[in-house]
């Protein structure tokens, strides 16, 4: 009996004695980021990013004025309002432009508080025929549109629009700051993650061309219109990277469409393993092989 009390003493003694790390079985979850945020891009005194939750925008305050980009007012409602209260806790300058990045509602929708105070609506010309056809109501119609190239001067800022292409849809165009060597990219260009969704009803041969479009332009850095992983900003690399990855995936699905493979066995087979870590893999896998057949497998 005096034997057994003495090892019960010494286990006790040896629970106790452990350290307090070794005993604790989970770690606390991180506290999840606020809904919304705005922040100075570094090294400008002038360009910043409004996120909220999963979407992101780019607005510049000038001498003259504030340009602002897509509203991103779908997911919420209240999101726009948001961030026309964020643009007004940092200038007083009333909002001159918003610049639409495409015609799609996630991005655009729920610009009525910027219109309301006054802001020109600018989009490609397709998007307003586009949102022209599907009379949202919750969708500013623009009230200026372009076709390649147009530059918007406010004050002491020059922004170039550019209309790249058919990519992730047919209405994209890029913003660059000049000064900053700055773009502003929605949607065609995820930054460190696969496209996902926006696959469907996407031009991937002519996306391939809009983004060497964009390699050869002058810039540096790159807003995109979903936060990259750990929030930074987008490189060239991150493009050339996206763009190889689009295309092993075009030539891949290519290979079992002509093995007569497409649809349900390239979907099963197709698993494009060299990007297997890439955030976005698993849910984007599918689109992504569903549409590379649609192309090679019907034409489409």
């Amino acid at each position: 009996m005096r034997g057994l009390i003495a090892s019960l003493c010494l286990c006790a003694a040896a629970v106790a004695a452990q350290p307090a790390w070794s005993q604790q079985t989970t770690a606390p979850a991180p506290a999840p980021p606020p809904s919304f945020a705005t922040t100075k891009v570094e090294g400008t005194d002038n360009v910043y990013i409004f996120r909220y939750m999963g979407h992101q925008a780019m607005f510049v305050v000038t001498s003259a004025g504030v340009i602002a980009t897509d509203p991103i007012g779908y997911v919420r409602r209240e999101a726009s309002k948001i961030y026309l209260d964020e643009i007004r806790k940092v200038t007083s300058q009333p909002v001159r432009y918003v610049i639409y990045s495409h015609h799609h509602y996630d991005h655009i929708a729920g610009g009525q508080p910027f219109k309301d105070a006054g802001a020109t609506f600018v989009a490609h010309r397709r998007a307003k025929e586009r949102l022209a056809q599907l009379e949202d109501p919750a969708t500013v119609m623009p009230d200026e549109v372009m076709e390649g190239e147009r530059t918007i001067t406010l004050g002491d800022t020059t922004l170039e629009l550019r209309y790249v292409g058919l990519n992730h849809s047919d209405t994209s165009l890029i913003m660059r700051l000049p000064a900053h060597r700055i773009i502003f990219a929605v949607d065609f260009i995820p930054v460190g993650s696969m496209p996902g969704r926006g696959m469907i009803d996407s031009y991937p041969l002519e996306w391939e061309q809009s983004l060497k479009t964009v390699l050869a332009m002058d810039w540096e850095r790159l807003i995109p219109g979903h936060p990259a992983p750990g929030g930074r900003l987008g490189t060239k690399q991150d493009v050339q990277t996206l763009l190889t990855m689009l295309q092993d995936a075009s030539a891949e699905v290519k290979d079992a469409a002509r093995a007569g493979k497409c649809w349900d066995a390239a979907e099963r087979e197709v698993k494009l393993e060299k990007y297997a870590s890439w955030p976005n893999y698993q849910a984007s896998l599918p689109f992504m092989v569903r549409r590379y057949c649609g192309l090679w497998g019907r034409g489409t």
